[in-house]
């Protein structure tokens, strides 16, 4: 599966889809509301109403960018083992000797811009469709690992079991929008099948925004025509209804596995991302403006290609960046380096007027302790700050990305409702400004029983629903609980409460048929 932990070897009750949309991405005529299942509360996408951190001066951007041009024109990049891709370029006008593509300055630009700055990925409850670009942050789960921790079972192996329950637990968690894709590998069922099963649980367990199957192009043609079957072919014709992840093999490298799956998604109208994989020291320099000068060399020329595929194919530029101990070799997260690169590639996104995506709930620790959340925290907030309008990896991440965690899923899930309050902005509306309260109470009182609080206390402030903020005696005769023993009571009580969100029993025999057909198809392979 794409962007493997760092340490890995890389090789509701809802209603169905509209069938017409109106200019503003709402249903305008939606099919008939399914019924069954309790109504599972879920945030809106995030619309920032504070201001992008920008760490980059004009000049900065300008020779970044004009770097970024010198390399794919003297450097250029390579397309291994897709003669396809290499006709393409020819035919755009690139410079094509064997593997290598030389791209003229000015030309990948040029074709980036039909990608659009701004689109809808429907889900199958319209209710929670996501915006994705322009001011929005969208949040999606951990992607990737091979293993999985919980309190009682420690560190092992994911399962199809363990799948299904980080997907019922996003389908829980309220501060999430999307459903993510590989929340963790399921290595009890074949490799050249698994993605069937992941599919088939996002499209029934959840009726949130998913992603599709990366590892091989036929596996996204899977994922696509799995779509037609729950969204209907002529919706998934005019819409997104799939985001997918697209790594670079950095640097500069373009491999046919990724390519395919981008062909694939491009084609049908569905959207990419173009993710660079930087561990900075090892896959691109060791300095800030060289490792932003290589990212959007190769975000360049991602999106420019998925453009020559389908001209305005929704793509996202991506930047999954992280700094290495030059004494052993590792991953670290929540470093001031990794933050100037997020930063800088969220400038240059904008500028190049594609949607972001970066950031996470990332951490190097084995555990979810203090350094996991010190590094989790600074990585979120910078994410906010950056622009992102896609975050990947927003909870559960542990471990380099080797590792979903149970515990930390939850607790970076309920950290997720503390960006959204941030985003909002100050209030300075008539309320929000309470100048009321203050002439009521006056000098030398209080304002707990003043007519502002009592009609404001209720959404005032941001309340965790994890952490402990009981007086001692209190914390200590419920067990002295730290937040481990806190998270672990709450995965199982979201586990308990889930209900699975209905689904037309026509849409669900089909897709297990498909399922079941494609299986039957083919050997199991685990290799």
């Amino acid at each position: 599966m794409s962007e493997p932990g760092i340490g890995a070897a890389q090789s509701r009750g809802g209603r169905r889809p509209c069938t017409l949309t109106t200019g503003t991405g709402r249903c305008a005529s939606p099919r008939g509301p399914l019924r069954g299942g309790r109504r599972i509360e879920t945030a809106r996408f995030i619309e920032r109403n504070i201001p992008d951190f920008e760490i980059l001066t004009a000049e900065a951007l300008e020779i970044i960018e004009w770097n970024a041009e010198t390399v794919l024109e003297e450097i250029g990049v390579n397309f291994v083992d897709n003669p396809a891709a290499l006709e393409r370029w020819r035919q755009a006008g690139a410079d094509v000797q064997g593997e290598r593509v030389r791209i003229p300055r000015g030309l990948a630009r040029q074709l980036c811009a039909t990608a659009p700055a701004r689109f809808t990925q429907y889900a199958r409850n319209p209710e929670r469709s996501v915006e994705i670009g322009g001011r929005s942050l969208v949040l999606a789960p951990v992607y990737g690992p091979p293993f999985v921790r919980d309190a009682e079972g420690g560190r092992r192996y994911a399962t199809m079991a363990d799948f299904r329950n980080f997907v019922r637990l996003g389908y829980m968690s309220k501060w999430l929008h999307h459903s993510g894709g590989t929340v963790c590998e399921p290595t009890d069922v074949p490799v050249n099948k698994r993605h069937l099963d992941m599919l088939l649980a996002h499209m029934t367990l959840s009726d949130k925004p998913f992603m599709g199957s990366v590892t091989e192009p036929s596996r996204a043609a899977d994922s696509v025509e799995m779509c037609r079957i729950l969204f209907g072919e002529e919706f998934v014709a005019r819409n997104t209804v799939m985001t997918s992840l697209i790594n670079i093999n950095s640097p500069l490298t373009f491999d046919s596995t990724m390519m395919g799956a981008l062909e694939v998604y491009a084609a049908a109208g569905q959207a990419t991302i173009v993710s660079p994989f930087i561990v900075g020291g090892a896959m691109a320099p060791v300095t800030v403006a060289g490792t932003l000068t290589q990212v959007l060399a190769e975000v360049l020329a991602g999106v420019a290609y998925a453009q020559l595929v389908r001209a305005g194919a929704p793509v996202i530029f991506g930047a999954f960046v992280t700094s290495i101990d030059m004494n052993s070799g590792a991953p670290t997260f929540g470093t001031p380096e990794a933050a100037q690169i997020t930063y800088g590639a969220g400038q240059l996104a904008r500028r190049l007027g594609l949607p972001y995506r970066s950031a996470g709930a990332f951490c190097g620790s084995k555990l979810p302790d203090a350094q996991a959340a010190y590094e989790s925290a600074n990585s979120l907030n910078m994410g906010l700050l950056a622009g992102v309008n896609f975050m990947l990896h927003a909870c559960g991440w542990l471990e380099g990305g080797l590792v979903s965690s149970y515990e930390k899923f939850v607790m970076d899930a309920d950290q997720l409702g503390a960006l959204h309050k941030l985003a909002a902005g100050v209030d300075m509306s008539e309320n929000g400004q309470a100048m009321d309260a203050i002439r009521e109470v006056g000098p030398g009182a209080h304002y707990l029983g003043c007519a502002h609080t009592q009609a404001n206390y209720q959404s005032a402030f941001w309340r965790s629903d994890l952490l402990d903020y009981k007086p001692f005696e209190t914390w200590e005769d419920e067990g002295a609980r730290d937040t481990l023993a806190l998270a672990s009571v709450r995965v199982s009580k979201q586990l308990a409460d889930y209900q699975q969100p209905a689904l037309d029993p026509g849409i669900d025999e089909a897709l297990r048929a498909f399922v079941a057909t494609r299986k039957a198809a083919e050997p199991d392979a685990f290799a």
